[in-house]
């Protein structure tokens, strides 16, 4: 099956006296698609966060490619990466959050080639092709050059998937990938 592209061994996540993850092991292969299914309130958004290390584990840890996600053992103690680092890391998973957090200010185009001209350091031409490719993937080449506001709720969540996949990531994170489906 190969190399696994993300293990997770042991996480643990707790919000005060909250135990929201309680040892979860896991490993995922390249190309698999595993789905977290559980009510409100089980934790599933946790363990995306604490996969790309927006939310840092209490216990555990998170592995991709084989690197520690968000943290280093360094003389037998656990140190934050750098922000830089930590941001190189998150730039090879996509993540789809629950609200799309799309800006507000900006056309679904430019949502989509943000992160590729200043992450990836794209020339804003080749971003724009890339965009509007997308977008034409997605369904949604026609709402280029509209705002999120006069997009429907799963048209923004397909702009949030464009925007994601622009990244060219290793591995996509998807929270509550179901929640904005249009009719």
């Amino acid at each position: 099956m190969g190399e696994p592209i993300i293990v997770i061994e042991g996480l643990k996540k707790s919000f005060g006296r909250l135990e929201v993850l309680r040892g979860i092991d896991l490993t995922i292969h390249q190309g698999e698609v595993v789905v977290v299914i559980g009510p409100s309130g089980s934790g599933k958004s946790t363990l995306l966060r604490c996969i790309n290390f927006l939310e840092k584990p209490t216990a555990g840890r998170v592995l991709f490619h084989g690197e520690e996600v968000g943290q280093r053992l360094v003389n037998g103690r656990l140190v934050p990466l750098p922000e830089k680092v930590l941001d190189q890391q998150r730039a090879r998973m996509g993540m789809v959050f629950q609200r799309f957090n799309l800006f507000p200010h900006m056309t679904a185009l430019e949502n989509v080639i943000e992160a590729p001209i200043r992450v990836r350091k794209l020339p804003r031409h080749e971003a724009e092709e890339l965009g509007l490719r997308l977008l034409r993937r997605v369904g949604l080449a026609d709402k280029a050059g509209q705002y999120p506001n006069f997009l429907s709720g799963g048209q923004q969540q397909r702009v949030a998937i464009a925007r994601a996949l622009a990244m060219e990531p290793d591995v996509m994170l998807f929270d509550e990938p179901t929640s904005a489906l249009d009719p």
